[in-house]
């Protein structure tokens, strides 16, 4: 594949500048892969050769092998963003992708856990006096439920980060953008379990919030397999995951609140637009409920 380089050079860019999380950049690589080999197959030689037609004949033919719209708005979205990084640094004269729009894709709600649910969940993980690693589960879904956290987010946390006093906890999102989040009473209890029995697990030196069994940060998969170990242990209906706790939080509050723009500020989402398919979720809480209590709604019974 032609010029290889340059994809790295933008992939260090996001680690190093944007501090993406690996998942991310592995998106991203795959992505920008994908558009360089159909590069090589139409034997153009150099991204500024390039042009919005052959995006756009790249976007249909990744349509045509059966890659979903969301799929081809995220290599576009990638595209653009590369493109953007080639121009900052003068290997192109314009930005092709730019006006090249996916197939529209139907917006998908997002799994959530229901009150009663996430409640179940989280008594299952409840005994102060379990081993290390089950009090630190049920830290870490404790908090991830309270505050609404991305499982990166989560992982990153270092002991600095949370004030049990102010019940606040500092997290770094995406784009590196710092938001202070509320912590619970019921999750600050489970963090106090988990910090009296932290170092009995914990590494020299680690500065990090929740750790594995060898005393390092903890990873990603192993939140994701312990949230789906205690998942099933509740007799959860579905396959729960980190994310569906985020969820879970989102939509609870906006049920409660109303407060579209709290809850924006909260997730940390940068356009409103993003938080906006939990009222959809709402919406359906609503709607069940007019079509089971409304006169009008309820069928007749024969």
């Amino acid at each position: 594949m032609g010029e290889p380089t340059h994809i790295e050079q933008f992939l260090a860019h996001l680690a190093k500048e944007r501090r993406l999380s690996t998942h991310t950049i592995s998106a991203y690589r795959r992505d920008l892969r994908a558009l360089d080999e159909y590069r090589s197959s139409q034997n153009i030689e150099t991204w500024d050769q390039l042009g919005p037609f052959e995006v756009r004949r790249f976007a249909a033919q990744e349509h045509r092998k059966g890659l979903s719209p969301r799929s081809i708005a995220r290599r576009l979205s990638a595209a653009r963003s590369f493109f953007g990084f080639l121009l900052r640094e003068n290997i192109v004269r314009t930005n092709p992708s730019v006006d090249v729009q996916a197939p529209k894709a139907p917006r998908r709600l997002p799994n959530t856990l229901d009150a009663d649910q996430m409640a179940r969940l989280l008594q299952e993980s409840d005994n102060p006096e379990a081993e290390p690693t089950l009090i630190r589960d049920r830290a870490i879904m404790e908090l991830l439920y309270s505050s609404g956290l991305r499982l990166g987010e989560l992982v990153g946390l270092d002991i600095v980060d949370l004030d049990l006093a102010d019940a606040t906890v500092r997290v770094t999102g995406k784009g590196n953008k710092t938001r202070i989040l509320p912590v619970g009473r019921h999750a600050r209890r489970a963090l106090n379990n988990w910090l009296g029995i932290r170092s009995n697990l914990l590494a020299v030196d680690e500065a990090a919030l929740f750790v594995g069994k060898r005393g390092k940060r903890i990873h990603p998969r192993t939140v994701q397999n312990r949230v789906k170990r205690w998942a099933q242990l509740a007799g959860a209906p579905v396959a729960v995951h980190p994310h569906m706790l985020r969820h879970s939080f989102a939509s609870h509050l906006l049920e409660s609140s109303g407060d579209l723009r709290g809850v924006q500020e909260l997730l940390g989402h940068a356009d409103i637009s993003t938080t906006q398919v939990y009222t959809h979720l709402d919406f359906q809480h609503l709607a069940r409920i007019y079509d089971t209590s409304h006169p009008r709604a309820r069928r007749r019974r024969d």
